[in-house]
């Protein structure tokens, strides 16, 4: 598979800090209370344990779950540091966030979904099966002709421009979890009992020193 399919630690870095606001939570009936009118209600009672689907109605089918399941997969498997991107969810979150009434998740619900149905299409149209049923190698080999928006041929464009936000999203809700914290090993929110300064070849990377 091409580099540019999976990321490396490096490019996971930047896509946890480029998403640092994952899902912006409401509460479900006072969202609907204020449908039709300025905001979305009050903020949710964090004191309670809330549910997929419970702020507002879920976007993905059950096939459109498969698929992005199967995709997230490619994208993040698992491995000796951490499990996959399904193992974390993450298609839950992505069904989550498409499925939210704000501007950004609106726009990006207009990519995603239009999205998937190029690559069953294209799953089909090669294999004769949806993306989900097929092996790792035929799923490898379509996401790496939509890897890159610059590369792909004229005919790939729209699912490289798709997959490039898939990606963007999968990765910012995989490093948005504990695990994701723990396998690029950012130790944010951690209390420290004392500081000895940045390490001396982050200075030197930074050219402070």
């Amino acid at each position: 598979m091409q580099d540019e399919t999976r990321m490396d630690r490096r490019q996971a870095i930047k896509w946890m800090l480029a998403a640092s606001a994952t899902l912006s939570m409401l509460d479900a009936r006072s969202f609907s209370a204020v449908a039709g009118k300025t905001g979305y209600g009050t903020d949710p009672n964090l004191m309670e344990v809330y549910k997929p689907g419970d702020f507002w109605p879920l976007t993905f089918s059950r096939q459109q779950h498969r698929t992005v399941t199967a995709l997230c997969d490619v994208i993040l498997p698992a491995d000796e540091k951490s499990p996959s991107a399904s193992g974390l969810k993450v298609p839950d979150f992505l069904d989550e966030w498409v499925s939210a009434p704000y501007v950004r998740q609106q726009a990006d619900r207009k990519e995603i979904l239009p999205g998937l149905d190029w690559i069953e299409k294209e799953a089909s149209r090669r294999f004769r099966k949806g993306f989900a049923d097929l092996d790792q190698s035929q799923q490898q080999q379509i996401c790496d002709d939509i890897c890159s928006v610059e590369k792909a041929p004229a005919a790939m464009k729209q699912g490289a421009r798709f997959f490039t936000k898939f990606r963007l999203l999968a990765m910012g809700g995989f490093y948005s979890t504990p695990q994701g914290f723990k396998d690029i090993q950012y130790l944010g929110n951690t209390p420290l009992t004392k500081f000895d300064g940045p390490p001396e070849e982050v200075l030197k990377y930074l050219k402070l020193t």
